[in-house]
């Protein structure tokens, strides 16, 4: 899924830089340019990135049943 349109940045790539040591909203911002465009994607960028450093215990719960 697009994360950021202005920059066609995904949920995977936005991922990979949080991998590969992005830390804050700016960081990704460096790293794919999500979020330095209009700015319409931040609020997804701040919530995926507060997903992936902090996940939940749902995280390793299996995906089907």
């Amino acid at each position: 899924m697009y994360v950021c349109i202005c920059h066609a940045v995904t949920d995977v790539e936005l991922r990979d830089c949080i991998g590969e040591g992005a830390r804050t909203v700016e960081e990704i911002g460096d790293a794919c340019g999500a979020g330095t465009g209009c700015g319409s994607c931040l609020d997804t960028v701040d919530v995926l990135l507060a997903a992936e450093l902090a996940p939940s215990v749902m995280a390793d719960l299996p995906l089907s049943a």
